[in-house]
């Protein structure tokens, strides 16, 4: 099978390290790839905004398979331009991805079907944000309805925060995504992230992981697209994920295909585990960054296999996804400045020796200019280690990180903290 993935993330650099090692992948593409995806796939300059040029592609090369990596392309509808063609395609619809893309339509949809989440209010303007803000008082949630690239979220202790973050929106610093905002119930508990594949109609839990959001090590600075995950999420109990399933998943599933936009694809849950049991932070319709890497670095199936059945509206005939016991982590290495202005075009070397431990180095953020790797993004490389438990895997990865060469590149350093903390209380 001929396969195009859409991408050029640490997401899709372990997508395309994945699908490669399929026995049923003949051929993989990656537009426009990174240098660490061109080593397992041939990348292409395509732009995911061209659906014409998309699907003159695929006709071209008979690709069997579209696996769209991002959110963007989603919420931009390319999965019906290929589906219109007869494409099978991993990745929701325009409709459905409006979980992602609009915080307002997956709240609503919430209120519709009665899943669990916190209390808000959808604004359209500074006013009307503050008014809201004043009922919900201090600690509160300010999210950008759009896509932000995961920096539209503030999570305010403080109402003079909250009205920073409200004017931040309202001043247009998230461009068009800031159009509206939703101001949200603040939710007191710890966070996971979990994964299911649904075709629909048939859903088949994947994986679970927890993200540290946070710049700074001890989760403080502001939010960023994530700066490090390990999976699984034992604070995620097989009770926990099968409420989650039932309360959460399922309805949404069945409610969107009763409304005439059944959702394919990936989804992705930020879950509260608050005293009431799981409550939806949020939902994503692609698989998560870093969470992606952590997830496939322990999954025994074929990836392959899974995302084309999900494509096909054949998940009820295989086999659910089957995962490693071992505990995975990832570390990612960030340019300096992010999540603000990332200083770009730093020298990386190293990533070998890093790798000679047994780590995994995902390309994130880099180019290549005159042969050498440099930092061209805000989020570099996911440096992802596989063990026993998650302190064991944690060793691993920082050796890794400290083997690289990369002086203009900066990381946390306590990743997988709260998990290496329970694993101490329990030996």
């Amino acid at each position: 099978m001929n396969i195009l993935l859409l991408g050029s993330g640490g997401r899709e650099h372990a997508l395309a390290w994945k699908l490669a090692q399929s026995p049923r992948c003949d051929a993989l593409w990656a537009a426009p790839g990174n240098p660490g995806i061109a080593q397992v796939a041939t990348c292409i300059a395509l732009d995911a905004t061209d659906h014409a040029a998309v699907l003159a592609f695929c006709e071209a090369h008979v690709i069997g398979l579209v696996v769209i990596g991002p959110e963007a392309p989603l919420v931009d509808g390319l999965s019906d331009s290929l589906r219109g063609e007869g494409f099978a395609v991993f990745g929701p619809s325009k409709a459905a991805a409006q979980l992602e893309g609009s915080k307002g339509f997956t709240k609503d949809l919430c209120a519709r079907a009665g899943i669990p989440t916190g209390g808000y209010e959808r604004v359209t303007d500074e006013a009307a944000a503050m008014a809201a803000l004043a009922k919900f008082g201090a600690p509160v949630v300010i999210k950008a309805d759009g896509l932000a690239a995961g920096k539209g979220v503030t999570v305010a202790m403080t109402m003079a925060e909250a009205e920073d973050a409200v004017r931040d929106i309202f001043a247009g610093r998230f461009g068009s995504a800031g159009a509206e905002a939703v101001i949200e119930e603040f939710l007191e508990g710890e966070e996971a992230s979990f994964f299911a594949l649904t075709d629909g109609s048939t859903i088949l839990p994947f994986a679970s992981a927890q993200d540290h959001k946070r710049v700074g090590d001890g989760d403080t600075g502001p939010n960023t697209g994530g700066m490090g995950a390990y999976s699984p999420a034992r604070v995620l109990t097989p009770e926990l994920e099968a409420l989650a399933m039932t309360r959460i998943i399922a309805p949404t599933v069945r409610t969107l295909a009763n409304e005439g936009m059944p959702y394919s694809g990936v989804l992705f849950l930020g879950i509260m585990l608050t005293a009431k049991g799981p409550e939806l932070i949020e939902y994503n319709c692609r698989f998560g960054d870093p969470e992606c890497q952590v997830m496939l670095m322990r999954l025994e199936s074929d990836l392959v296999e899974l995302l084309h059945a999900c494509a096909e509206n054949r998940l009820a005939a295989i086999e659910p996804p089957r995962f490693s016991p071992d505990a995975a982590l990832t570390v990612v290495m960030a340019a300096e400045g992010y999540p603000g202005t990332p200083a770009k075009g730093g020298a990386i070397r190293g990533i070998s020796e890093a790798e000679a431990n047994g780590a995994r180095v995902f390309h994130a953020g880099t180019a290549l200019v005159d042969g050498e790797l440099v930092a061209s993004g805000g989020r570099v490389l996911n440096v992802t280690a596989r063990a026993k438990t998650v302190t064991q895997a944690q060793d691993i990865a920082y050796a890794a990180v400290d083997a690289l060469d990369f002086p203009t590149g900066f990381c946390r350093r306590d990743i997988g903290w709260r998990e290496v903390a329970r694993e101490r209380t329990d030996a």
